[in-house]
């Protein structure tokens, strides 16, 4: 997928104000409206015009569009990172909204796309329910998305979480004030779900009712576990000899290490399962240990010889399968 300069785009600094952003869009949309230009490509134009305006005249947008820098070099493809729009806090329902136009290249969607629907999935209440929604004249909810430690979902407990917020200053320049929160992190949470924090989103004056925090997780990606739904998976090194002839060895799971009894015959790929070790639920998750098999090196001439006699030892084709 090609990264888009929205910057290059509208013909702007990357410092720009929000003035000279309006600006430069009026001028570029009288230019290249399909209705009245001559210029070569006109509509395609337009459509691109407009969608670097969408995203640089919203602080959010662009605040998050910018902690990409200045993208890949040219022909190289871009996707977005793991932690892509993490630490911000968003007004509405999501920094997308309004996304999903078939005007809007692969590149927009892939970053705001979903964006829009943060907030409106299943997750965690802090507050008050669904249904309690408070009046009419309630503050705008927010929303924004943190990186969590895998231990969080494990365990339980409280976070602490620096969000970035994005205004515009008197001068029309793009700025960001931090917030710091305290949040309880539910045991159990998932990649995907929220958590609500009610009336941590806009004020809404003396006699309204404040709008709530959507803060939706994901997970840090961990030194040694992988995480496929409930389930955890840890990719285990075993000696040949361990695996051919069986063996029983220390192993680290969340809840610490166990001794772990491999079977007679095992090869790699082989899958052991320990029962409800995964992440915690009414139905818990899995524990999966992958056994991959760890040869020690031929450094030097009696590691050498071992080898020699293993094959002498062990006629052996690994290939058989392929008919060679």
């Amino acid at each position: 997928m090609e990264f888009k300069d929205y910057y290059k785009v509208m013909g702007v600094a990357r410092d720009a104000t929000e003035a000279q952003i309006k600006q430069a869009y009026r001028r570029l949309a009288r230019k290249y409206h399909p209705d009245v230009s001559k210029e070569k490509d006109a509509e395609g134009r337009f459509k691109e015009i407009g969608e670097a305006y969408e995203v640089l005249k919203s602080p959010e947008k662009r605040v998050a569009y910018d902690q990409l820098g200045q993208g890949p070099r040219p022909g190289e493809n871009f996707r977005p990172p793991p932690d892509w729009g993490a630490g911000f806090e968003f007004s509405g329902p999501g920094a997308g909204t309004g996304a999903g136009s078939a005007d809007y290249s692969d590149f927009f969607e892939s970053l705001f796309g979903a964006a829009g629907r943060r907030g409106r999935q299943r997750g965690f209440d802090t507050g008050r329910g669904e249904a309690d929604r408070g009046p009419a004249d309630r503050g705008q909810d927010h929303h924004a998305k943190v990186m969590l430690d895998l231990e969080a979902s494990l365990y339980g407990g409280s976070r602490t979480f620096t969000l970035r917020v994005p205004e515009i200053d008197a001068q029309g320049r793009l700025i960001s004030k931090e917030r710091v929160l305290n949040v309880q992190v539910p045991k159990g949470i998932l990649p995907g779900q929220t958590i609500r924090l009610a009336g941590q989103g806009a004020s809404a004056g003396a006699d309204g009712t404040s709008g709530d925090l959507f803060i939706e997780v994901d997970f840090q990606p961990h030194p040694l576990y992988r995480v496929d739904g409930r389930d955890l998976y840890l990719d285990l090194p075993v000696a040949p000899w361990e695996a051919a002839l069986g063996a029983t060895v220390k192993t680290p799971t969340p809840g610490g290490a166990v001794d772990l009894k491999i079977p007679a015959g095992s090869h790699a790929g082989t899958k052991l399962r320990l029962k409800g070790r995964g992440i915690p639920a009414s139905t818990p998750g899995d524990f999966y240990v992958v056994l991959q098999i760890a040869l020690p090196a031929a450094s030097d001439e009696k590691a050498k010889a071992a080898y020699r006699a293993m094959a002498d030892a062990l006629p052996f084709n690994p290939r058989t399968t392929l008919g060679v």
